[in-house]
């Protein structure tokens, strides 16, 4: 996923500032069923810290000894791991290790792709079988250049091949500045979402008042940057006043965000609503659509903590197209397809 990718990039750029190598792991191909999905990765460092993971924990440690043995040789390799005999409840996992050297370039095309929130791709070429092999690799597509993740090598593209499309990553805008949008923030940077914090400049807030958010925009309603709200973005409205709620809705009416979700009980919403469609009669039914309140599933929630995790995972269904049910009531898969 994007924000895993993200991270991966940032903790090789500090390694390669203090002359680390590094070798980036990635699922390449799964016989069976996994804990995550192929296009998860890892990143390993020569002195042995990691980033990332591809598994609950079980396949690490032999991701890092199979390493060691790209570090020294400087060849890529496809290691196989089958947690059938070890764990009795996983398939065969494919494993791609080669070295993690991005030139700058890339790193550069890297960052302004993750900025300009555009998708991008990714291809694997490599044998589905253990095999030591240099011309094992990746390639990255960014702005239409495709480039190797290993300056010093090219990976031979007639060999098997895993692609991944990657889109940007949730954008979530939180509009208020209580204690629950701190709590908000928090845990939905965890998830990995760019959080963006916006509230009333006479409230005297700062980023640091919000742990894990990207961005804090201290704006009104009327000069709200409504042009930033694309298709992967939720919004949060979380101010605990009906009438700066209402101007955000006016502001946002010709953005078309997939989620927007609105704080407190059904009849503040239709309230809201209503008084949206008088001021703007012909809003778009998609954007009507896309607007939930109260926000969240019920799960019981009481404290803030609970009530983020409730809206948040209201996010993720909405953005991922799911209903909400027990996976033990669950037929097939109990995860969604992405990694």
């Amino acid at each position: 996923m994007t924000h895993e990718l993200k991270k991966i990039f940032e903790v090789y750029q500090a390694a390669k500032k203090a002359d680390r190598k590094a070798v980036l792991a990635t699922v390449v191909a799964l016989e069976g069923s996994s804990y995550r999905k192929p296009g998860v990765r890892m990143l390993i460092l020569d002195n042995g810290l990691t980033e990332g993971a591809v598994s609950g924990g079980c396949v690490e440690k032999e991701i890092i000894r199979q390493a060691d043995e790209v570090f020294s040789s400087g060849e890529a390799r496809v290691m196989t791991y089958d947690g059938r005999f070890r764990l009795g409840c996983e398939g065969i996992l494919y494993i791609l290790l080669e070295p993690f050297t991005p030139s700058e370039e890339v790193l550069k095309s890297f960052g302004n792709v993750v900025k300009r929130r555009v998708m991008f791709s990714m291809d694997s070429f490599f044998v589905q079988k253990d095999e030591v092999n240099k011309e094992f690799g990746s390639m990255i597509e960014l702005n239409g250049q495709r480039y190797s993740l290993n300056s010093s090598q090219q990976p031979d593209t007639s060999l098997m091949k895993f692609s991944q499309a990657l889109d940007p990553s949730i954008q979530l805008f939180i509009i208020g500045s209580e204690h629950d949008a701190v709590t908000l923030s928090a845990s939905a940077s965890q998830l990995g979402m760019e959080v963006v914090v916006v509230a009333n400049p006479s409230e005297e807030k700062a980023l640091a008042n919000f742990p894990g958010a990207a961005e804090f925009l201290p704006v009104l309603p009327e000069v709200f940057p409504s042009e930033r709200v694309d298709s992967n973005s939720a919004v949060i409205l979380m101010n605990h006043s009906y009438s700066k709620d209402l101007q955000y809705l006016i502001r946002l009416q010709k953005t078309a965000p997939f989620y927007i979700g609105i704080l407190g009980p059904y009849k503040r919403r239709e309230d809201l609503l209503n008084a949206l469609l008088e001021h703007a009669p012909d809003v778009e039914d998609d954007f009507m659509e896309s607007i939930h309140g109260p926000a969240g599933i019920d799960i019981g929630a009481v404290t803030p903590q609970e009530i983020s995790i409730s809206i948040l995972s209201e996010v993720l269904m909405v953005h991922r197209e799911r209903t909400p049910v027990k996976l033990k009531d669950k037929k097939g898969a109990i995860h969604s397809p992405s990694a």
